[in-house]
């Protein structure tokens, strides 16, 4: 049996055994990766509704992502890349991980999982408490667990206060936890019961042997997504991720790549994926996956195309559709995003991303308030969704409620202290409020997260610019690190040439302001910028004794009508002056007259 032909069917395997344990939601991966493999004889009709448009219409190198017919993968995405040997890799005889004692299902087993599929979580584990299978076992405490969280949610719900805050806790946690720490001591517990047994110690805090466990159940049994989902959370640093001791399978990649993906190494994560994608060559998650690391590169054409080639696939798709409201977003594309928001409003208006995406449409037409009606509803499907958040804090921010956006930003930051943007808009938001000292911890929490975003660190520079403050020499720090990080604005450049002027050192402005000016020509951008630039280049190449190059600067200048022309004409006359012979105070008393 060929290897597609061993991951097919390790895959199949996976997807009935996840089912059989109600884990629904790993299963779901598990079908779409499994049609993500190139069929070895596709039909013809299939191949033709997986194709891609017109071809003329992209360059090349986009081209190679979209082409369904399977052609391009193989020339593009078959080169190995460091760290990814493992996807090779495939213990023999994997779909043997499940005894005959599982497979069989008795009617105990039948009636629970009835149960548990109608929600009656702990009917369900009350039909299996004298249950011995490890089957059984798992799916008893599996339901005593989502039954203590579903009463936890109603309590919050009940008790939570002013700020939607509450402390309650799942009352199931403490005695789960000593039924399956007594298991995996006496190494009766499968790698479901230790997924969930994971989950436990990490829903007590216990991180580290969340980890530890979570790493013996992949190790067991490396198809069940949601275990890896779970690991991948809790690798919050790098050192974290390198010390866990995880055997080599092709799934491991898509854990190391997720892995990147959160903790900023996008470049990391596109290498991953796209040697992923020789074998996976349909897979729509992970050209989605691609697609969200090149936005977060900021290459936003490319991750448009990709998205945009996802949708016409799949025209009910809402997974990831968030992030490209966020690219249309920043790309101001009104039609495009309304046309993604009415899309998804057909298709689920009541799923977290949907709200999500509507409330990005609501305000890029500056519509703040609607705006915040859907965050709030996208919160109230899913109080962890990180992104509402954040984007609910931008929206505070818009319309100058610094509380409401201050108390949404800690929510995120309370979710995942790795976000560096709603450390950010902490940063803004107590700027706004002329707090130079809060905002400028807050962006540096950000920079320390994110170091390339040249952004951060122009944030950082204003900060230390402030009045209040007056540290120039650390803003000339930021802003520094901020042009090594490609910013795109050009704010960092200006603002170097800007400060070392103030500080009387004229070489080093100089050197700025032509690099500033010679970015704007680059991108053939006009305005105040330029004109300063220009300005301070001709009288410094005056004092400097370079004629010609300062009679260049002032010659420029006199395409503008506005005062800077006036100066340029009294900068040129000063320059003429030395070679007519006449004394400087007699030349421009005359020139007055």
């Amino acid at each position: 049996m060929g290897s597609k032909e061993t991951y097919r069917a390790e895959l199949r395997s996976s997807i009935r055994q996840l089912r059989d344990r109600c884990l629904y939601s790993a299963a779901r991966w598990a079908g779409e990766l499994l049609v993500g493999i190139e069929q070895d004889n596709p039909p013809s009709s299939v191949s033709a509704s997986r194709g891609t448009p017109s071809s003329s219409a992209r360059p090349p190198h986009q081209q190679d992502y979209l082409h369904r017919d399977g052609s391009s993968f193989r020339r593009s995405r078959s080169r190995p890349c460091p760290g990814s040997e493992g996807l090779s890799v495939t213990p023999a005889g994997g779909v043997s991980y499940i005894t005959q004692d599982e497979i069989d299902d008795g009617d105990y087993y039948l009636l629970a999982k009835s149960y548990f599929d109608c929600k009656e979580y702990r009917r369900a584990a009350h039909v299996l408490r004298t249950q011995t299978s490890k089957k059984s076992i798992f799916l008893r405490c599996y339901a005593l667990y989502l039954a203590g969280e579903k009463r936890k949610e109603e309590e919050t719900i009940e008790l939570e206060g002013p700020l939607g805050r509450s402390e309650v806790c799942n009352g199931e946690l403490a005695h789960l936890e000593r039924e399956l720490c007594a298991l995996r001591r006496s190494s009766a517990a499968d790698p479901f019961t230790l997924y969930l047994y994971g989950i436990v110690l990490r829903d007590k805090g216990c991180t580290s042997l969340a980890c530890t466990v979570l790493a013996e159940s992949v190790n067991a049994y490396p198809w069940n997504w949601s275990a890896w989902s779970e690991l991948q959370a809790l690798c919050t640093t790098v050192d974290i991720l390198t010390g866990l001791n995880l055997k080599n399978h092709w799934m491991k990649d898509f854990f190391l790549a997720g892995a990147y993906q959160e903790l900023k190494m996008y470049n990391e994560a596109l290498q991953k994926y796209e040697h992923l994608l020789g074998l996976f060559q349909f897979s729509d998650y992970i050209q989605a996956q691609i697609a969200t690391a090149k936005y977060s590169l900021r290459d936003y054409d490319e991750a448009e195309i990709i998205f945009e080639e996802l949708l016409r696939v799949d025209p009910y798709r809402i997974d990831s559709m968030d992030i490209y409201s966020n690219l249309l977003y920043a790309k101001e594309s009104f039609s495009s995003l309304s046309s993604l928001a009415h899309r998804v409003f057909l298709t689920d208006k009541y799923r977290p991303e949907s709200c999500c995406i509507i409330a990005n449409y609501y305000s890029l037409k500056g519509l703040h308030e609607k705006s915040v009606i859907y965050f709030r509803r996208a919160l109230k499907l899913n109080k962890k969704y990180l992104s509402a958040w954040t984007l609910m804090g931008h929206e505070y921010v818009e319309m100058k409620n610094t509380p409401a956006a201050i108390d949404a930003y800690r929510r995120a930051v309370d979710i995942n202290p790795r976000d560096y943007r709603a450390w950010y808009g902490l940063g803004q938001t107590y700027e706004m409020m002329n707090m130079p000292f809060y905002a400028l911890y807050y962006f540096r929490k950000s920079a320390f997260l994110q170091p390339s975003d040249a952004r951060l660190w122009i944030a950082m520079g204003q900060c230390y610019e402030s009045v209040p403050l007056q540290m120039l020499e650390e803003a000339i720090k930021c802003y520094a690190r901020a042009a090594k990080c490609n910013d795109r604005e050009g704010i960092a450049l200006h603002q170097l040439a800007k400060l070392h002027s103030v500080l009387g050192r004229s070489e080093q402005a100089a050197y700025y302001y032509k690099k500033d000016l010679e970015r704007m020509e680059e991108e053939d951008r006009q305005g105040p910028n330029m004109i300063e630039a220009l300005l301070f280049l001709a009288r410094h190449c005056k004092t400097e004794k370079k004629i010609e190059e300062a009679e260049m600067y002032c010659t420029r200048l006199l395409d503008y009508t506005g005062p800077e022309k006036e100066t340029a004409k009294s900068i040129l006359r000063g320059l003429r002056m030395p070679q007519s012979g006449f004394p400087s105070v007699e030349f421009d008393h005359l020139g007055s007259s």
